[in-house]
């Protein structure tokens, strides 16, 4: 079975997943803190560390920038916990470079079923491919560039961009999309997401953007 880290400050959290975790099959260590995460996962080399985003000292956004920029752990899964009231939280912890989030309080068989869909996700998401990006994105500015050509999109297309754009390659599955881009209290239709993808697509390309039937969407650089 998979190897996990689970790195928190709480200390009934990370009993209480690594009780569950065990009882699934699953190798699992902990960490109390950031810098502790970040050695135990340099020896250990999980498949997946679950991540508290809010803890003292180094938080998990710092870790997880961290453990990208390592070559020996950089490919290592990363699955954020988020209070419910951290909705900035979520979009930051993808950008930089986590898989998924769970909303606290956690709920063990929900997380469970989170992290088997990543782990078996992990053939899908191919990000060791070679990359020649012809799109830029500036956050800050709401600033996009197509080979060379400046894009004005409407808000909601510039989000959903943003957001597949920040781990090229990544599925990104349709609920994780609808809470990032349209907000967690915010009713759509079920054709939403296709029609926002459909009019991205008509601007950087039909291949530029891959479906992944029954999970979600990823972006393809040129």
């Amino acid at each position: 079975m998979a190897k996990i880290l689970i790195i928190d400050d709480e200390e009934d959290i990370r009993t209480l997943l690594e009780y569950n975790l065990k009882k699934e099959g699953f190798e699992v260590l902990t960490a109390e803190n950031g810098e502790q995460g970040i050695e135990v996962a340099k020896t250990f080399v999980p498949d997946l560390i679950v991540l508290d985003v809010m803890m003292p000292g180094m938080d998990g956004i710092e870790v997880c920038e961290a453990i990208r920029s390592m070559p020996k752990i950089a490919h290592v899964l990363i699955c954020f916990l988020t209070a419910r009231s951290e909705d900035y939280s979520q979009i930051a912890g993808l950008e930089a470079g986590a898989d998924d989030y769970v909303s606290k309080p956690i709920k063990p068989k929900v997380l469970i079923s989170r992290l088997n869909a990543l782990l078996r996700r992990t053939s899908i998401n191919k990000t060791d491919e070679p990359m020649n990006d012809q799109l830029v994105i500036n956050r800050d500015r709401y600033h996009v560039v197509f080979k060379g050509e400046t894009l004005h999109l409407p808000k909601k297309e510039f989000e959903l961009l943003a957001l597949l754009h920040s781990r090229p390659y990544h599925v990104f599955e349709r609920e994780i999309i609808l809470e990032n881009v349209w907000g967690d209290g915010v009713v759509v239709g079920d054709r939403t997401i296709d029609v926002h993808i459909r009019k991205l697509r008509e601007k950087i390309g039909e291949n530029s953007i891959k479906t992944v039937k029954g999970i979600g969407y990823s972006y393809i650089p040129e």
